[in-house]
């Protein structure tokens, strides 16, 4: 399907179907709404939201490729407000049980892709279809063995034309892997822990603002 270029990204929230069935409708109500309104708002790159997805939100941006530096600080950006979010749910309610160990129960994880898409308006919004918005999505399914992480794929990498040293940075220090899809085939990308991903912005002077 021939539509606009566009980088799509979703960051997912892990371990939240398990804190649903273990608190109470109002708690996790009350949660899930506060930590995507922090990633929402911790967008710096121009991302339109184009669906809530229960925990997980898909973001967009057609035109031009940002560059590796700011999709680094973005999903940087992405976790370190998560977290903070997280923390200072704990401590507002530390004497509700719902909200203990927070930080180790919930979990982010961010799926960056870039490929066509197309747009068709349902009522007020626009809705995301093609091929490369299923391609996202299925990804969230993958072999990672981090419970927190940020996946490149290799189609993303692919479309920087001139290699910075950054680039190569990513894709020398980050691990490739492809999973195997229905439907869909093989899907090769590049994926490492924020652990990871906070040491690379370190050494390369990269800073959040």
């Amino acid at each position: 399907m021939e539509g606009t270029p566009a980088l799509i990204c979703i960051p997912d929230i892990t371990g939240f179907t398990e804190f649903m069935s273990d608190s109470k409708l109002e708690s996790s109500s009350r949660l899930i709404s506060s930590l995507l309104n922090k990633i929402i708002y911790a967008n710096q790159i121009g991302l339109k939201v184009s669906e809530i997805e229960g925990d997980a939100i898909l973001f967009y941006k057609s035109g031009d490729l940002p560059s590796i530096e700011k999709l680094l600080l973005q999903s940087q950006q992405f976790y370190t407000d998560f977290h903070k979010k997280l923390e200072e749910f704990s401590a507002e309610q530390k004497d509700n049980k719902d909200f203990s160990g927070l930080s180790d129960r919930l979990g982010l994880k961010i799926i960056m892709h870039y490929g066509q898409i197309g747009m068709v308006e349902v009522g007020s919004h626009l809705k995301l279809m093609g091929e490369d918005v299923i391609v996202a999505h299925r990804l969230l399914k993958n072999e990672v063995p981090y419970p927190e992480y940020v996946l490149f794929t290799e189609a993303l990498m692919d479309h920087y034309n001139e290699k910075s040293k950054l680039e190569e940075t990513v894709t020398d220090t980050a691990t490739f892997t492809s999973d195997e899809y229905e439907h869909i085939g093989e899907l090769p990308y590049y994926y490492m822990s924020f652990k990871r991903l906070e040491e690379i912005n370190k050494t390369n002077s990269l800073k959040i603002k």
